[in-house]
């Protein structure tokens, strides 16, 4: 099979396509033919050489991916009512920009009626990554106010649709006017051009004094104490990235006066019975919702598998709103 390969640590054009044996499913596990694969921020910094794959798991970058299933584990497949053939997505730990790919048969989901290979490919990574961070871990509730980090990306846009679906008041950062009119036109209440506004000032404002009660951070670094000033009482601030740096002052005085949850996740190296509860609880709750186009996809640019460099490139300038997205084109 072609595969996208890392051929060393550096600048997106170290990423080249290359021949690589096809991958066996094991139990539990299916074989998928890839159409399409989607980019994510942690392939960034695996190129980079700052986050390695788990152990075991494949050196081939790529976290989700669209196809179909060409072989697998029967049993697994016709417990989870699936059969070879069938339009999948799939989060996986690693092994995604490539023709063909193994997922655990507990990390797919069935391609959502009238979408596209592309526009499913863009599914899984952020909406198993928003779902355990922001309904889970955030405990957000109907009536609610989020504030969004990064409203414009891949996360970011999804946690909007999400959150408004299930009757959540919106606010969001984004660092273009243009990101942030997009932003609204998604469905958020607020967008704050954190560029030329304070966001700390403007949520305070915006909420009459009395902060929100979530806040989903891509950021951390300086942002986490003007986050825990942003968060009403028994607010919940959870941290699923580290753009702006590890290391966080924090007003300990505040988080005990206000009661507060600051808390985190990665989900790459979870074990897969806690990602196939995931998926059970979007496959519930989540995707008669895609089905209907109450959510909808939002791919911001498609580019052919060869050019997985400037994919990456595209992802760096920060220029997009929504999922950057790699095709296969098949024989």
């Amino acid at each position: 099979m072609k595969a996208v390969e890392i051929s060393s640590f550096g600048a997106p054009d170290v990423l080249r396509l290359a021949d690589r044996n096809a991958p066996v499913p094991g139990v539990g596990e299916l074989l998928i033919q890839v159409s399409a694969s989607g980019i994510n921020r942690p392939d960034i910094l695996q190129r980079l050489g700052h986050y390695p794959a788990p152990a075991g798991a494949s050196d081939i970058p790529g976290l989700e991916v669209a196809g179909v299933i060409v072989s697998g584990d029967a049993q697994a497949l016709a417990d989870a009512n699936l059969k070879v053939g069938d339009r999948v997505c799939a989060l996986v730990t690693g092994g995604g920009y490539a023709e063909l790919c193994v997922a655990p048969v507990a990390q797919c989901l069935p391609v959502p009626e009238g979408w596209t290979d592309v526009q499913a490919a863009g599914l899984p990574e952020t909406f198993f990554t928003v779902w355990s961070n922001l309904f889970d871990r955030g405990r957000l509730q109907a009536g609610e106010t989020v504030l969004i980090q990064g409203g414009s990306s891949g996360i970011g846009v999804t946690a909007i649709q999400m959150a408004k679906a299930f009757g959540a008041t919106v606010i969001v950062t984004a660092g273009s006017a243009a990101k942030c009119a997009a932003c609204l036109a998604l469905g958020a209440d607020h967008a704050i051009n954190y560029k030329t506004n304070d966001f700390e000032t403007e949520v305070l404002r915006l909420t009459q004094g009395q902060g929100v009660h979530v806040v989903l951070d891509m950021v951390a670094g300086a942002y986490v104490a003007k986050e825990i000033n942003c968060l009403a009482e028994d607010g919940r601030l959870v941290i699923i990235a580290v753009q702006g740096g590890v290391q966080a002052e924090v007003n300990a005085g505040l988080v005990m006066r206000k009661r507060l949850t600051v808390t985190g996740s990665t989900l790459r190296v979870r074990p897969v019975p806690f990602k196939a509860a995931i998926a059970q609880s979007l496959q519930k709750n989540v995707w008669p919702l895609l089905a209907k186009g109450q959510i909808k996809p939002v791919v911001s640019e498609v580019f052919a598998a060869k050019d997985a460099g400037k994919a990456h490139a595209a992802m760096e300038a920060s220029a997009h709103v929504g999922k950057i997205i790699l095709e296969w084109t098949q024989p």
